[in-house]
């Protein structure tokens, strides 16, 4: 088991409510052709029959955990956006000074787009755009899915988004796709490395849904 700061955490409560998607002052409206709504809220994913009972305006107590998580012996990879149970569902493996983790795609930071030059990661997400037919193919990014964890190169995510040779960040997809320019799948960040101590597995499993138990559909 990776050593972590976890005791030093500290229990984090947020009151909200549920509501519909927004798109700046105004409810967007779901078509086709999708529209980015953007990712600052809390996405919930319920069981079918708890969102039968569900209506808006329900009022709904969040309960997070792990905002400052370390790795105490791996200091040049960075964790944000992660609950220490979620660490040890993904279950990074050493391999000398680096980590392997599991992930269902790489992607190539030349189709990274909106979420480029953020100046921190702990909100917010990254898109992948998918606008070109040879790299989705190249890629196999015709499968992505919400929860997938992804690996993304050259990316250091270390303090906000920047192109960094050798780099490699890790997030979970948390938004569907877009036909708007420079958008896409939306990826906020769990890991980062700039110094690329990161090693990417391919795994098809690796879904936040299938890591947590939460559904056996996928």
């Amino acid at each position: 088991m990776l050593r972590t700061n976890v005791e030093k955490l500290v229990k984090i409560s947020v009151m909200g409510e549920v509501s519909s998607p927004v798109f700046w002052r105004s409810a967007y409206r779901i078509s086709a052709e999708g529209k980015p709504g953007g990712i600052e809220h809390v996405l919930v994913d319920f069981p079918p029959e708890t969102l039968e009972k569900l209506l808006i305006g329900d009022k709904i107590l969040i309960k997070a955990f792990g905002v400052g998580l370390e790795l105490l012996d791996y200091p040049e990879i960075k964790v944000m956006n992660m609950d220490p149970r979620f660490l040890e569902a993904i279950n990074p493996q050493p391999v000398g000074d680096k980590l392997e983790i599991p992930v269902t795609h790489i992607i190539p930071a030349a189709i990274m787009g909106s979420g480029l030059g953020a100046n921190q990661t702990y909100s917010g997400d990254y898109d992948i755009q998918l606008f070109d037919e040879p790299t989705v193919k190249e890629y196999g990014l015709e499968d992505l899915r919400l929860g997938d964890l992804v690996a993304i190169q050259d990316a250091d995510h270390s303090y906000g988004r920047i192109y960094r040779k050798g780099a490699i960040s890790i997030g979970i997809v948390v938004h569907s796709n877009c036909v708007t320019s420079g958008h896409g799948p939306g990826v906020t960040t769990l890991f980062t490395s700039k110094t690329g101590k990161i090693i990417p597995r391919i795994d098809s499993n690796a879904n936040i849904a299938k890591l947590l138990k939460l559904r056996d559909d996928l």
